[in-house]
């Protein structure tokens, strides 16, 4: 299926600001030269640009990239610049991206690690 994003193995936000511009060869080069990660696996990894009302999402396909485009009417994305170049994000972290809110949620109640008893 085209685009089926819950396919993909990974997630991973390109922190700061890309030039919008890009289409899926400018992209799949930032990816591939800029981070040093293989814009041929099954990951998602997005991007935002300056305004931070729109983000674009690639994806390699058996057979191609999809590339996804969002543009939020009312509001901007939550987009970490300052940190390093790509961080890898959770489906839930994705979700939260999504809907308008940070990454970072310090109240939420993180996973327990398997082992970590009293």
């Amino acid at each position: 299926m085209i685009g089926d994003i819950t396919k993909a193995q990974g997630i991973y936000i390109v922190c700061g600001y890309t030039d919008m511009r890009k289409s899926i060869n400018g992209l799949a080069s930032i990816v591939q030269s800029s981070l040093g990660l293989d814009p041929f696996s099954r990951k998602l990894f997005l991007f935002c640009g300056k305004r931070a009302d729109r983000m674009k999402v690639l994806l390699w396909e058996d057979d191609g990239f999809v590339l996804l485009y969002k543009r939020l009417e009312n509001g901007k994305f939550k987009w970490p610049r300052t940190e390093e170049q790509v961080r890898d994000i959770t489906w839930q972290e994705f979700r939260w991206l999504t809907e308008g809110l940070a990454i970072d949620q310090p109240k939420a109640i993180k996973k327990a690690k398997t082992g970590d008893l009293c």
